[in-house]
């Protein structure tokens, strides 16, 4: 069976998880792309089912998921990207209960730019920081932000809370305010678990967060710059203090 209606049911409630308020409802997101796909098959992630056109059908890996075949427009309808694959798995969202991390974490204090999101995720995950405390962020689980991460979205414990949620779950933890106010990160050690803060792109981090760390650090740059974007001071913090 080849779905070519966009009025049908199921295919309207795919096309609804591109928006935030009906993600929250059924409790599902949408990787897009035929990377994205495969590797949610193979890694095992809780898919609740996967839709491709016919001419995507054949790579994608064999599974035991529902698998619905669609027409190109409706594919076109579902899909968030400008160069359609053909093929996108609706993933269950794993509402992670709040609690302590098992290693390092990040602090990400009102990020809102999807891909900068999507950047800290991936390069979080590859560096071993799976857990990430998000403080008045954008939704993790939009289009964007899943394509920026790669699979990194797959392996993240992402804890969406408050100021005061976190900083419990921290409790014994350090926490790393990334500030360009503070002392230079350059050959700076740290003992023990830690938490790195990062803040929002315009705004920084807030002053309530930025009262409670118990370090700011700063990462040295030439005079003639004045800031780094979030996702590449994220990045540099969280290597050289690993």
């Amino acid at each position: 069976m080849i779905y070519t209606s966009k009025q049908n049911p199921i295919i309207k409630q795919i096309a609804s998880l591109k928006d935030k308020k009906y993600r929250g409802k059924y409790g599902l997101y949408i990787a897009e792309g035929i990377k994205m796909v495969n590797e949610a098959i193979k890694f095992g992630l809780d898919i609740d089912k996967i839709v491709v056109t016919e001419s995507a059908l054949s790579e994608i890996l064999p599974s035991n998921f529902p698998m619905l075949t669609v027409s190109n427009e409706v594919f076109d309808y579902l899909s968030s990207d400008t160069t359609p694959q053909g093929a996108l798995a609706v993933i269950k969202i794993n509402n992670c209960e709040l609690k302590s991390p098992k290693g390092n974490a990040l602090i990400l204090d009102g990020v809102q730019d999807p891909g900068n999101m999507g950047t800290i995720i991936r390069t979080a995950v590859a560096l071993g920081y799976n857990d990430l405390y998000l403080i008045n962020t954008v939704d993790p689980y939009s289009n964007k932000v899943v394509k920026a991460s790669m699979s990194g979205i797959y392996f993240a414990n992402l804890y969406r809370c408050s100021l005061n949620e976190c900083l419990t779950a921290l409790k014994g933890y350090k926490i790393v305010i990334a500030d360009m106010d503070g002392e230079s990160l350059d050959g700076y050690k740290i003992n023990g678990n830690f938490a790195i803060a990062v803040g929002n792109e315009g705004n920084g981090i807030s002053e309530e967060l930025k009262s409670k760390g118990d370090v700011v650090l700063k990462i040295p740059m030439d005079s003639k710059s004045e800031s780094l974007n979030v996702a590449v001071a994220s990045s540099i913090m969280m290597y050289a203090l690993k």
